[in-house]
């Protein structure tokens, strides 16, 4: 299974950045499966980050950009851990059904540790995350920074 992602984000400034982020499939290997798959297939190119909270989080996957959708794939089970989320945690986003997790994710600014063993954490940046503290905030941003391309190796 791929160790890492990366996803090359405009911030809005027309140039792609690197943030390089560590997959936690020790904690959440089917969530890693699926952003993975999601990832070599191209789905999260073009994707925007919708929801952009300062001092809490960035949330993107959603095709739609809205916040409202996800991805063809089925929805997957929760993998809760005890994992703190912290500064450059990254976490799939979901509905009020825990089992809903789906394409979206978000990407802690700072400690949120009231999401603790309620939010699947399958991934932490380590590097870029000045990247993703330059994106446009908003719920929804003006003009969205968004995923350009992604690799996984």
């Amino acid at each position: 299974m791929a160790e890492t992602l990366t996803f090359f984000i405009d911030t809005g400034d027309n140039q792609e950045k690197p943030v390089v982020i560590k997959l936690r499939s020790d904690l959440a290997p089917n969530h890693v499966k699926q952003i993975t798959d999601l990832a070599s297939e191209g789905f999260y190119d073009g994707v925007v980050f919708h929801r952009v909270i300062p001092g809490f989080m960035a949330q993107g996957g959603d095709p739609t950009g809205t916040g409202t959708s996800g991805s063809k794939k089925p929805n997957l089970k929760q993998e809760f851990s005890a994992e703190p989320h912290v500064r450059g945690v990254c976490s799939m986003a979901r509905t009020a059904n825990p089992d809903s997790a789906n394409s979206q994710f978000f990407i802690c600014f700072d400690d949120a540790r009231f999401l603790d063993k309620q939010y699947t954490v399958w991934g932490e940046v380590t590097e870029g995350m000045d990247v993703i503290d330059a994106l446009p905030k908003g719920e929804p941003p003006r003009a969205p920074g968004k995923i350009v391309r992604t690799e996984v190796a």
